[in-house]
């Protein structure tokens, strides 16, 4: 009873610091109202799309995207932004919580009959880490991935202690219910859909439940309830988007290795808060854990018949524990040879709460003499009593570190900041939550004026001078026949298309009708299907020339109606690149019109659509294509003053 209480009383104090902790750096980042551009286009039923008419994934969680979606559309009236809001922190919340469930049932077979206190240990650590706060309310998935690890975790541990709460003499058939492995089975197959690289955690689940099952019809029960969902929705994502991943995946070339990056964002994230100080402790906490037990948790009685070694192994509380480790230490691999990410902390985050899950709440045995020797029992607790109090000492320390100091809000060499700093001070808002703050933004007050000063269209590219923007006249459209038809009025509507970085702010303050892309490639097809750059900034690291955007769109192309720092040439050459046959395919398998017969087709080719790649300069892509240069508009220079008739 003592250590029921306690836990509960843990995840009490742990829930209500954590959120007390993230509602103080509150705060919705640029990419965060990125899903939220898609939210108003399924809302307004053009489909999950970031621009109406171009069949573009642009978000990473396709569980967050239609979480929000479902929300916002029962919530009515409330805004989008604080949909996601509470969405992100109670989430966030609920996953620290669900870890220390899950730590205190891993533990409770070991303390019954004794005194013990279950306290927060690796629950502590994980609060303490200033990005975990950050990250907590930013409109990102990170609190959906909490939530989904801490249940799963939960889950797993419930199912690891089946096979040895079960008497030896219970009739043949599986330790856990049907209904309870296909409910396991199902939260592990989600994982996919919760973000693409927790397939390592939740596929791997499932060939544990695949390895213990015992009996063909429970293999199938398995296999049918984790993967129906995850594979009908590839199978949506490949025909109706042309592509195996998120568009993200292909703007980032998350399957690209950039290890020194990596190393460097590992080190960016440990320096300031000393990581590997908690990584000691609990360690040694979980060596002293082991060391002392009369009765270690992982000894088993003696299984049900029909249980081979290897099943037993793998349905077992320490199988579980290391599933959870190896999963963490994969997570955080993958991440550090990807190259991190620009975001202070951010993609590490998953892998530490991965790591910390086994020792999210530890138990301290009290010592009474009865099932210990009176100094075996007194140093069990003292032991442990100490480290947790150094572990509780350091997450004091850490939670009031200042993080990345100087180099917080400004872009150094490594490319790495602290982005809800670096948005505060953009903005002027110390929480920057609503699409209307991020008009402090520069540039983005500057945007709306220039749509409305351009009614018959145009294309805005950012200038030198945050307070304009560079215009490139749309082609003026033919006059207007007297009984102009419905779809001729529709097809000469006057278009916009804003060529800018951030998507998020300048997609959430413009209407559906204005087309946003980005030179990155996360909405932008052509630049997403560039090469990525050996240097450049994490997660910047393609950068598409504005002269295609000239070239792509309904625009003047020519002097004085292009800025100086285009070239015509370029984009003549750009205009004919894109008649490439093999890039005609894959820009019309997103924006012509869907039916049976494209859903097909996109279907079939989505594997070479997701290989394609593009040269993003223009008399390249020609050569590439086997594309005849067109006749420059500029002679080239050589040199030599021109000669006179």
């Amino acid at each position: 009873m003592t250590a029921r209480v306690s836990l509960w009383v843990g995840v009490a104090v742990v829930a209500v610091l954590f959120g007390w902790g993230s509602w103080q750096r509150r705060w919705i980042a640029d990419d965060g109202l990125i899903v939220l551009r898609t939210v108003r286009n399924l809302l307004e039923g053009n489909g999950p799309v970031f621009n109406a008419g171009e069949r573009v994934e642009s978000n990473t969680s396709t569980l967050w995207t239609y979480l929000i979606t479902l929300g916002s559309w029962v919530g009515g009236a409330v805004q989008l932004e604080y949909v996601a809001l509470w969405f992100a922190l109670v989430l966030s919340v609920l996953g620290v919580a669900l870890a220390m469930l899950g730590a205190g049932r891993l533990y409770a077979p070991s303390l019954q009959g004794r005194r013990a206190l279950l306290l927060p240990a690796g629950a502590l650590v994980y609060i303490a880490v200033p990005p975990a706060r950050d990250f907590a309310t930013s409109g990102l998935e990170n609190g959906l991935v909490l939530a989904y690890l801490g249940l799963l975790w939960w889950m797993m541990v419930c199912w690891s202690q089946a096979l040895r709460s079960r008497p030896a003499d219970a009739p043949d058939g599986d330790a856990v219910s049907r209904t309870s492995a296909a409910t396991l089975a199902f939260v592990g197959g989600l994982s996919v859909l919760v973000r693409p690289e927790l397939a390592l955690v939740g596929g791997l689940a499932l060939v544990m439940m695949l390895i213990s099952a015992r009996g063909w019809r429970r293999r199938v029960l398995i296999v049918a309830a984790g993967g129906a969902l995850p594979v009908l929705y590839q199978i949506f994502r490949m025909g109706y988007y042309g592509l195996l991943t998120p568009n993200t995946a292909l703007a980032k070339d998350a399957s690209g290795a950039k290890w020194p990056q990596g190393f460097t964002y590992l080190a960016n994230f440990n320096e300031p808060y000393l990581l590997w100080i908690p990584a000691v402790l609990l360690v040694a906490l979980g060596a002293v854990l082991v060391a002392t037990r009369s009765r270690p948790w992982w000894i088993s009685h003696r299984s049900p018949r029909g249980y081979g070694w290897l099943a037993r192994t793998v349905q077992s509380p320490p199988a579980v524990v290391i599933f959870f480790v190896a999963s963490g230490l994969l997570q955080a691999i993958y991440w550090v040879r990807q190259g991190g990410d620009f975001m202070h902390g951010r993609v590490l985050l998953t892998p530490l709460f991965c790591l910390l899950l086994p020792v999210a709440s530890i138990p301290v045995v009290l010592p009474d003499g009865s099932r210990f020797t009176r100094e075996t029992g007194y140093l069990l607790a003292a032991a442990t009593s100490v480290l947790w109090l150094t572990v509780a000492g350091w997450s004091l320390w850490a939670a009031n570190s200042p993080g990345m100091g100087a180099d917080a809000t400004r872009v150094t060499y490594t490319g790495i900041v602290d982005e809800r700093r670096f948005y505060a001070q953009a903005t002027g808002h110390a929480h920057p939550l609503t699409a209307a703050d991020y008009l402090d933004y520069p540039r983005m007050r500057a945007v709306i004026t220039a749509l409305d000063n351009t009614p018959d269209g145009a294309l805005l590219l950012p200038a030198g001078n945050y307070d304009r923007w560079d215009v490139v006249p749309a082609i003026p459209p033919p006059p207007r026949p007297p009984d102009a038809s419905a779809d001729w009025i529709d097809e000469h509507q006057p278009q916009h298309t804003v060529f800018f970085t951030n998507l998020g702010m300048l997609g959430m303050n413009v209407g559906l009708d204005v087309r946003v892309i980005d030179q990155i490639g996360l909405a932008n097809p052509l630049a997403a299907h560039t090469a990525r750059l050996e240097d450049g900034r994490i997660g910047h690291d393609k950068n598409l020339f504005p002269d295609w955007a000239v070239a792509e769109g309904p625009f003047l192309k020519t002097r004085p109606y292009v800025p100086p720092y285009l070239d015509e040439d370029w984009i003549r050459q750009a205009e004919a690149a894109l008649k490439c046959p093999d890039t005609e395919a894959v820009l019309s398998s997103i924006r012509g019109p869907m039916g049976p017969r494209r859903f097909l087709s996109n279907l079939v080719h989505a594997v070479e659509f997701t290989r394609y790649r593009i040269d993003r300069v223009p008399r390249y892509e020609l050569a590439r294509c086997g594309l005849a240069v067109p006749e420059p508009i500029n002679p080239p220079y050589t040199g030599m003053p021109a000669t006179g008739p």
